[in-house]
């Protein structure tokens, strides 16, 4: 039995990351379906799976329609319980889902003004306060996850969690604007741009073709980190 997700661009769809992470790091059978977010294509794409209007999509074994990247990952938290999506310590866990509902429901300055976007960084981009306030406040969760709960391991509650699922855009949201953070958060960012997941679905966005640019900035470009050009 295989799951159908639905995603769209790689290069910018941070929902669809998260969607197709939440699935690929924890071993469950899926099929990617690739949607026309910004090919104008979408709602005929998605037309089959009311009452769908945006990704990422999932379709389950018995085909039961999911629209919402929380409802997706709570969903494979009953249906899975034997894996850890979350921590198994009780306050680890509570934690834990606090910070991935907060990232779902907020931080909408940061998601204005910085589009997801992997192919390369802008040099000279200037963060509003606003922006500034949820870097602050995203590191805050960040420190006290770290603190409480990291251990040893590189991610926010030791072992790969939901959690680092669902920031997982926010590291590339830093890295492709030169964002300020801490040295601590900077190496919990290097984390995921080295997770082999992540490198796939970079691998793959490389290849997809964009013109015009949805998010054009006047701003010179640099290389993403690893990248020779």
């Amino acid at each position: 039995m295989t799951y159908q997700l639905y995603i769209g661009d790689r290069t910018f769809s941070s929902w669809s990351l998260r969607g197709w992470l939440m699935l690929k790091n924890f071993g469950l059978p899926f099929q990617t379906n690739m949607v026309g977010l910004y090919a104008g294509t979408m709602k005929e794409d998605l037309a089959h799976l009311a009452p769908a209007q945006t990704v990422p999509v999932l379709q389950t074994f018995d085909g039961q329609v999911l629209t919402d990247s929380l409802a997706i990952a709570e969903t494979l938290v009953e249906t899975h319980p034997a894996i850890g999506f979350y921590p198994p310590d009780p306050p680890a866990r509570a934690l834990a889902r606090s910070i991935v509902a907060e990232m779902h429901s907020g931080f909408f300055a940061l998601r204005d003004a910085c589009p997801m976007m992997i192919r390369f960084r802008w040099k000279g981009f200037a963060p509003t306060q606003a922006v500034l306030n949820d870097l602050a406040r995203i590191e805050q969760l960040w420190g006290l996850a770290r603190a409480r709960h990291g251990g040893d391991g590189p991610w926010l509650f030791g072992a790969y969690s939901l959690a680092d699922v669902f920031y997982a855009p926010v590291a590339m949201r830093i890295t492709a604007y030169d964002l300020p953070v801490s040295a601590a958060s900077r190496a919990y960012v290097a984390a995921h741009l080295a997770e082999p997941a992540f490198l796939t679905w970079r691998k793959a966005a490389l290849e997809e073709a964009h013109n015009p640019w949805p998010y054009p900035l006047d701003l010179p470009q640099i290389p993403w980190p690893g990248d020779t050009h």
